[in-house]
């Protein structure tokens, strides 16, 4: 179990970023990082541990400053972020997402049960991977699918059909720095729709400071983020999943609307299992 918070509009993304992953880290506490998509160069940010490390790393860097999330752009910021539980990978900052591969870098909930096979598979295309994770596997894979791909999302389709496991994935790409894909299956994942931007997330808390309209993705779904809206479309047919409103008080959204947390375990033991 991860935390995953992705943004696209005209605000600085990295702090809304981190905001919204201070909501998410009781998903994991092994490592964190952010990255963002700025004039077609990728920029990451990682730390082991608490995601206090990482914005302690932002704040060294004056990259978090007081008000600095209030500040707009002409340009449209594309960012996502991740706060880690490992899985495949013992905690440490090279195994941190986001990873990045060429010009693609994602971030992942989940675990890619064909991980190995196609960690071979890649490696002898000439992939060289820098971490221990299955995650890195779905980066190398959409970069090896771009050349070949009219789109981004041509490229993340053709590499999920080649992925068995779950996944919450959220994608950017250097060479589409207004542009985020996002897939999932078996693993939650929600898309906030605001006035002139779109936030991802793992779990509504991470985005109910900014709206309350929540589109949520079922599994299959792999939709494309733009300027234009959302696009979502399942084994290749184009649906409309309607947006409903969060009527819950941020505290109540925390439990996933239950009266209490242990509640909340117990109605999501199915899903853990």
């Amino acid at each position: 179990m991860c935390g995953i918070v992705g943004y696209l509009g005209p605000r600085q993304a990295i702090p809304l970023i981190v905001g919204g992953l201070e909501k998410l880290e009781y998903r994991g506490y092994d490592s964190a990082g952010v990255a963002t998509n700025c004039d077609h160069s990728i920029e990451i940010f990682r730390a082991e541990g608490k995601l206090q490390n990482l914005k302690n790393l932002l704040k060294a860097k004056g990259i978090i400053q007081p008000g600095q999330e209030e500040g707009k752009s002409q340009k449209i910021q594309v960012g996502i972020g991740h706060t880690r539980w490992a899985t495949h990978g013992r905690p440490s900052e090279t195994n941190a997402h986001p990873h990045l591969a060429g010009r693609v870098c994602v971030v992942h909930n989940g675990i890619i049960e064909n991980y190995v096979d196609l960690r071979e598979k890649l490696q002898k295309q000439g992939c060289v991977f820098a971490s221990e994770t299955d995650t890195e596997i779905a980066a190398h894979l959409i970069n090896s699918h771009l050349a070949s791909s009219s789109s981004l999302l041509e490229a993340v389709r053709k590499s999920l059909n080649e992925i068995v496991g779950s996944y919450a994935l959220v994608v950017l790409c250097a060479d589409y720095p207004d542009t985020l894909v996002v897939a999932r299956n078996q693993s939650p994942l929600i898309v906030g729709l605001a006035e002139d931007e779109t936030f991802v997330a793992s779990d509504i808390p991470a985005i109910l400071e900014h709206t309350r309209r929540v589109v949520a993705m079922e599994d299959g779904d792999l939709a494309e983020i733009s300027p234009g809206g959302i696009r979502i479309e399942n084994k290749g047919q184009v649906v409309n999943r309607e947006p409903f409103v969060v009527t819950w008080d941020p505290v109540t959204a925390e439990k996933g609307g239950f009266r209490h947390f242990m509640l909340k375990e117990i109605h999501e033991q199915p899903q853990v299992i």
